[in-house]
């Protein structure tokens, strides 16, 4: 049965579609019959009881240029929906905290996916903290003393905003380098929040495989390899994707996940993994589908609406 379905997002018009997982999540809702609401986060409103977006219908084709049609503008009650899907980017800060808050108030009669208390609850380098054991040596603080003596201990290390996404912040200070006390003001300056420090592991140099799950099951791979003379793997700065196998400590980081991203009502995650350790756990916005079919892999936006349908069905 066509479900009535709303996705929050960032502007449908800025997208690329080549990369872009929820553009593909939207072309298999329209493939499947589904009525699609789009609304961006700066769009929600809390009338008394009701949680109203203004927005539009919306049609999706995937070619470049032409890749949405909006009609119907509208003001939409959000609880008289059956799935929203809560897909825009971070920054992860008080205004999408409140977005998460906000979608709380009708989820689960109206599906929320990812589950906003969890995401909200999850953000992606502090859930990962759960599972230390399966991290690299990891620091997260504001002083100065703290990072000089973990550098001291392991050396060449990684530093990065506790609420970044897409590679953007993110140092690698060797043994010699002398930035160190400059880069630590400088974040102390420009973010509020602690920061996380993370042994450097050269593996990185063979790729950073994101590894994605649905419903805590594994559902594809690809690995993305940084460019020469680069640190950061994220495709946003120019990583290039290649297909990957899974190693047999994937699938045991992976297993280990599983109870817990069921528990939480994370329906659509994606992992972090260099060489034997698993850095992030993607919660607001994973990425990853297109170039997981591309090379032949599964369609994961396809194994996405197969549970969304399957937990619409069991609810009353």
């Amino acid at each position: 049965m066509p479900l009535r379905i709303a996705v929050q997002m960032d502007p449908i018009d800025r997208i690329d579609i080549s990369g872009d997982s929820t553009f593909a999540i939207l072309l298999e809702a329209q493939k499947r019959g589904h009525d699609i609401f789009y609304y961006t986060p700066f769009d929600l409103a809390l009338h008394g009881d009701k949680l109203l977006a203004r927005g539009h219908t919306l049609k999706v084709e995937d070619k470049h240029g032409a890749h949405h049609a909006l009609s119907n503008p509208r003001i939409e009650n959000l609880g008289g929906l059956d799935v929203v899907l809560l897909r825009q980017d971070p920054p992860f800060d008080m205004a999408y905290i409140t977005t998460t808050h906000l979608l709380e108030r009708i989820h689960p009669k109206t599906l929320v996916v990812n589950d906003p208390a969890s995401v909200r609850n999850a953000p992606e380098k502090l859930f990962v903290l759960d599972f230390l054991d399966l991290m690299p040596p990891t620091l997260v603080t504001r002083s100065l003393a703290d990072v000089q003596a973990f550098r001291a201990e392991y050396k060449d290390i990684i530093v990065k905003p506790l609420y970044g996404n897409g590679g953007a912040a993110v140092f690698r200070i060797r043994p010699e380098d002398g930035n160190l006390g400059s880069l630590v003001e400088l974040f102390q300056t420009v973010f509020r929040e602690p920061f996380m420090v993370q042994e450097f592991r050269a593996e990185v140099k063979e790729g950073d495989k994101r590894i994605i799950l649905v419903d805590g099951e594994i559902a594809g791979a690809i690995n993305r390899v940084p460019q020469a003379g680069e640190t950061r793997s994220n495709l946003h700065v120019g990583g290039t994707a290649t297909p990957v196998e899974l190693t047999d400590r994937d699938r045991e980081i992976c297993a280990r996940l599983k109870p817990e991203l069921k528990r939480r009502g994370l329906i659509f995650t994606g992992i972090d993994v260099i060489g034997p350790f698993i850095t992030e756990i993607n919660v607001t916005s994973p990425t990853g589908i297109r170039q997981v079919k591309k090379f032949g892999g599964n369609d994961i936006a396809a194994m996405i609406w197969d549970v969304i349908e399957d937990k619409r069905k069991s609810q009353p």
